[in-house]
């Protein structure tokens, strides 16, 4: 029995509409990251971009457990002696508020080119308008997380 190994050209991408209202940012980053893989496929390759498109909206309107809104900080570096600059997460949400669910996103992607041509596949739009309709991309359903 050969193994077998998927080609670009065979495959068939679909794009997922997905609702982040109320959803936890690390749960909901790890869906993402698994439709942008192709690993819910049964032809899913590692080292081949198998994934689909990804539109997640109303991005302004997830959570995260705990006190981590203000504890978790966004760090960066201006490449200049003294130039860290933080960011909590509350005030990124109140800048950028797509930009935590892509950090997250990326976080759990490869580290490489495979990992980045995936990210090109992310769409995140803080408000529930997207201009993406052409495209007909179909509701997901996140998995439920379990009740406490």
């Amino acid at each position: 029995m050969k193994t077998y190994s998927a080609k670009p050209l065979e495959l068939e991408r679909t794009w997922w509409l997905i609702d982040a209202e109320g959803q936890t940012l690390g749960r909901l980053a790890c869906q993402i990251a698994n439709l942008l893989r192709g690993k819910h496929k049964p032809q899913y390759t590692p080292n081949i971009d198998t994934g689909d498109f990804v539109i997640v909206i109303n991005a302004e309107k997830v959570k995260v457990s705990g006190n981590k809104g203000n504890d978790k900080l966004y760090r960066r570096h201006t490449s200049y002696p003294g130039g860290l600059r933080t960011v909590t997460f509350k005030n990124m949400m109140s800048l950028r508020p797509e930009k935590p669910l892509e950090i997250a996103v990326k976080g759990m992607l490869p580290h490489n080119t495979l990992g980045r041509a995936q990210l090109n596949k992310l769409n995140i739009y803080a408000g529930a308008e997207h201009p993406h309709a052409a495209q007909k991309p179909v509701a997901y359903q996140l998995e439920k997380e379990n009740a406490e």
